[in-house]
């Protein structure tokens, strides 16, 4: 085998290495991040290993491989912006067609139920960057600078959006006591 052959081979096998161990570290919380932020776990797990898969194929190019969990967390919260994004534009096209008579999957009943929580529907009663904001610091264990990289906002608005998140949740849930 030549050189750079073995050498191709060996930085895959890193990578794969590499990527196995932050997937077995890190998924469940990744997910759960994700699932927060889109309120659908399926959904979440897919943006989840869809970050993953990036990562894998981008990993030569990673410039510092203790910064992957960062880069990971930053994938997964914009790739779950995206899919919010595209959910607004897919309910406005909705909205314009003919409004058919639907029955609830029973999905929709398990989601439901678990639904109840009073914390988690106030929650998602947040703006998205609010809630974001709010399920990266308490959730995620981030720092205001790390959650400022992730979102790609300043320090100062990831400060606004948790002062005022957390204004929101106080008022909701004192009312529902």
């Amino acid at each position: 085998m030549s050189t750079a052959r073995a050498a191709e081979t060996t930085q895959q096998w890193d990578a794969d290495e590499a990527v196995t161990q932050l997937y077995t570290a890190h998924y469940r919380s990744l997910v759960r991040l994700s699932a927060l932020m889109l309120r659908d776990s399926a959904v979440a797990e897919e943006v989840v290993q869809d970050a993953f898969v990036a990562m894998h194929g981008k990993w030569r190019r990673l410039r510092d491989p203790d910064k992957a969990l960062a880069y990971l967390r930053q994938t997964v919260a914009n790739r779950s912006r995206s899919v919010l994004r595209r959910r607004v534009v897919a309910d406005k096209h909705l909205a314009r067609q003919t409004v058919l008579d639907t029955v609830a999957s029973a999905e929709h009943g398990a989601m439901a139920t678990a639904d109840r929580d009073e914390v988690m529907i106030a929650l998602r009663r947040l703006p998205d960057r609010q809630r974001e904001t709010l399920v990266l610091r308490y959730y995620g264990d981030l720092s205001e600078a790390e959650i400022a990289a992730t979102m790609g906002i300043s320090r100062g608005a990831v400060k606004s959006h948790a002062s005022r998140g957390m204004a929101a949740l106080r008022t909701t849930l004192e009312r529902s006591a």
